[in-house]
């Protein structure tokens, strides 16, 4: 009859944990959706009279959303302040652009494929993210733009593995795009981004599934169950700048970020 008890109690505390841990994610998907219906006017105003300044608008609203979304960003070494930068990071979730977002004013380089999801490709293009596709036919027209924007003193933050990870393991870094800051001589600083903790509970093996979104996890379900998990610390490293055209060689200079960030991205959690 104990067990009997015990077993009706322990389900009626899964039901309930369940049902409110679904309201966390209904609360803060309501939240985030009116933070951007309301800062939405003022973007598009910049961008149609203030381009120059569009920016701060994007870095409020990643500030004010990384609270929304229960995020606790940690910041390790600080952004270079040099305007013709790249930023460039290992990459484990969508939740990455809104840490990094809150902390560095900057454009995001993406694949060209983002630019028609539904929601997140308008959200992308009222940030100003730059667009690349993966054809090596558009790979000089890439690299002659980012090394524009560059050269126009913009400060922009790529995901050089070109795929989201586990986050177990940093994957090699995609080199073509490193050519242009060599050629812009402009900075260029890795970035290690890590989830340390839920909670207040350091991340382990099994819990890393519900923050990293990789392979071929369905958007919007790991989204929802992320939403419910309470406060997620991330911690975001950034290292020493490197002035781009000491390397001129793209390969040498992704392989030597690609080294950097893989350390620190690996040590164990405290």
């Amino acid at each position: 009859m104990t067990h009997l008890l015990n077993t009706i109690n322990t389900r009626k505390l899964a039901f309930t944990t369940k049902s409110a841990s679904h309201w966390v994610s209904f609360i803060r998907l309501f939240n985030y959706t009116f933070l951007t219906i309301f800062l939405l006017p003022f973007q598009l105003v910049n961008l149609l009279f203030f381009p120059s300044i569009a920016s701060f608008i994007g870095t409020l609203h990643h500030k004010l959303a990384s609270h929304v979304l229960g995020l606790q960003i940690k910041v390790e070494g600080s952004p270079t302040k040099t305007e013709k930068a790249l930023f460039v990071a290992n990459h484990i979730s969508y939740l990455d652009i809104v840490a990094i977002g809150s902390i560095v004013p900057g454009r995001f380089i993406a694949k060209q494929e983002l630019s028609t999801w539904p929601v997140f490709g308008i959200l992308a293009k009222l940030t100003r993210t730059i667009f690349i596709s993966r054809s090596s036919s558009s790979a000089l027209k890439q690299l002659q733009l980012i090394k524009h924007l560059l050269f126009q003193s913009e400060r922009l933050i790529l995901f050089p593995e070109g795929t989201s990870s586990d986050g177990r393991k940093v994957l090699p870094f995609k080199p073509s795009l490193f050519e242009a800051p060599i050629k812009a001589d402009a900075i260029v600083q890795p970035l290690t981004i890590r989830y340390e903790k839920i909670n207040g509970m350091p991340v382990d093996r099994r819990s890393k599934p519900f923050l990293a979104w990789y392979g071929d996890m369905d958007l919007l379900p790991h989204l929802w169950q992320s939403l419910s998990l309470g406060t997620i610390t991330i911690k975001l490293v950034f290292h020493e700048p490197i002035k781009a055209v000491v390397f001129r060689n793209r390969k040498k200079l992704a392989n030597h970020c690609q080294k950097i960030i893989a350390f620190e991205s690996e040590k164990p959690y405290r």
